[in-house]
């Protein structure tokens, strides 16, 4: 079985704002473009024109409905490999194919050691790796690592795919590791979360909670029934005022 290596430099990961992202997939099409053309062998689909198409994702996002009347809303929540501290898909694997970097912490694949037996996939409790049925070797998210150090290419492309196709804004990479990254301070103002805790893999891309929704504010000139009673002993010119406003609501 595969070692995990005692530390790592650096936690490359990302964080992902459950309050803003609407849903819209483009996240989920650009990583399936840039590593069907990048880094290893191509994101392969099955019958794509059929009715029963499959193919490879690394990058999903689900929809979910939360909260009841008026608090009810819909949260789109995108889901990948979390490049987990101690990854159960590392320590299972027969030969060495899956393993954890020290320098950043990113868990790869070494596609030409996989022989496809399935047990990464087994072990993850995050189902974040997908076997690539035309290449028979799995596959999982690499945060574009041959993008994020590619020099070839302009420094605000230099993160993943999916980050930098985001329209929203709502996915966001960094060093996780180091408490005064742009992440980091994220995570601390708005106690960004890990999926599944009690799997104890402890999972270095984090999410942002959706924020409390605020309460409508009235209209201009329209007051509550203990808004006029408050306003009724007025005197001068608030009760002018308070009269002319009545007659404009």
């Amino acid at each position: 079985m595969t070692s995990l290596p005692e530390k790592t430099d650096k936690k490359l990961g990302l964080v992902i704002d459950l309050d803003i992202c609407v849903g819209c997939h483009a996240c989920v099409v650009s990583c399936k473009e840039w590593n069907t053309g990048g880094y290893g062998a191509a994101l392969s689909d099955q019958n794509p024109y059929d009715d029963h198409v499959s193919g490879s994702w690394l990058n999903r996002v689900h929809a979910y409905e939360a909260g009841e009347g008026a608090n009810a809303r819909v949260v789109h929540f995108p889901k990948s490999c979390l490049h987990c501290d101690d990854a159960p898909c590392v320590t299972v694997c027969p030969t060495g194919a899956s393993y954890k970097r020290s320098e950043d912490g990113i868990v790869l694949v070494n596609e030409d050691r996989c022989i496809g037996c399935g047990l990464c996939a087994w072990a993850c409790p995050y189902g974040a790796r997908e076997m690539d049925v035309a290449e028979g070797v799995m596959k999982k998210c690499t945060l574009c690592v041959d993008r994020i150090y590619n020099d070839n290419i302009p420094e605000e492309d230099r993160v993943p795919a999916c980050v930098r196709s985001c329209p929203a804004n709502a996915r966001h990479f960094g060093d996780l590791a180091d408490p005064g990254s742009e992440v980091s301070l994220m995570v601390l103002a708005r106690g960004g979360f890990d999926l599944m805790p009690e799997q104890g893999t402890k999972p270095v891309n984090k999410y942002l909670p959706p924020r409390e929704r605020r309460p409508e504010p009235q209209p201009c000139g329209r007051h509550s029934m203990a808004e006029r009673e408050s306003t009724a002993d007025a005197k001068g010119f608030f009760r002018w005022l308070d009269q002319a406003l009545e007659r404009m609501g």
